[in-house]
């Protein structure tokens, strides 16, 4: 891959990176109920995720997503349920009160907010016949892929654990900002309503039209 390759390639992680979705709902969601130091263990659960994607489509296997509708609406219906799982549990979160000196709540298990992270973005089909449609245009046939797809996977991963960092750095802030359990669940609320809402997206996505 030439230099000029992967800048571009670069240039397309940050806008992709920086789209609003569930991966990002999910980073903005534990950063405002764990802090940072708690919630940006689901941003790197996301990251695995992402690398499991990326293998996919790597082996060849995303080809058959993208051509058979059983597989890809049985990934895509998972995912519906987990995200509306997520906007339940979201919903009936409780308001705690936080330490004000420090903003963070002493929850919530690292492997159990890195499995969240994880299954956000693999119970996602439609980002994976996105990077079996894009990370081609991207490859130099007369190189070696496997090199190629490493210097890409390792990209994607740096760029998204920069972004989703922002994302849960930003919500652990708006954490201290929260003086009372019942602004604390208002906010929760409306994550809540943006999972529900990502939910719906995913339900209407069609394989036809990827």
């Amino acid at each position: 891959m030439s230099m000029e390759t992967w800048l571009a390639f670069l240039l397309a992680c940050w806008i992709i990176s920086l789209s609003p979705g569930a991966g990002a709902i999910a980073s903005l969601s534990s950063g405002l109920n764990y802090g940072f130091g708690r919630g940006y263990w689901t941003a790197i659960g996301l990251q695995f995720g992402l690398l499991l994607q990326i293998g996919v489509v790597a082996a060849g296997v995303g080809a058959l997503l993208a051509t058979s509708e059983t597989a890809f609406s049985l990934i895509k219906w998972f995912g519906v349920a987990y995200l509306l799982f997520l906007a339940a549990r979201q919903w009936r979160s409780p308001g705690m009160a936080v330490d004000p000196e420090s903003g963070v709540r002493p929850v919530g298990q690292p492997l159990a907010l890195m499995f969240r992270g994880f299954l956000v973005n693999v119970s996602n089909p439609k980002a994976v016949v996105f990077m079996l449609a894009v990370l081609p245009q991207f490859l130099n046939p007369a190189a070696p892929m496997t090199t190629q797809y490493l210097v890409m996977a390792a990209t994607m991963v740096v760029v998204d654990l920069i972004v989703m960092a922002g994302y849960t750095g930003l919500a652990s802030r708006v954490l201290r900002l929260l003086n009372s359990p019942g602004q604390q669940r208002m906010l929760n609320r409306v994550f809540a309503a943006l999972f529900g809402g990502a939910a719906m997206l995913l339900a209407t996505v069609r394989r036809a039209s990827i």
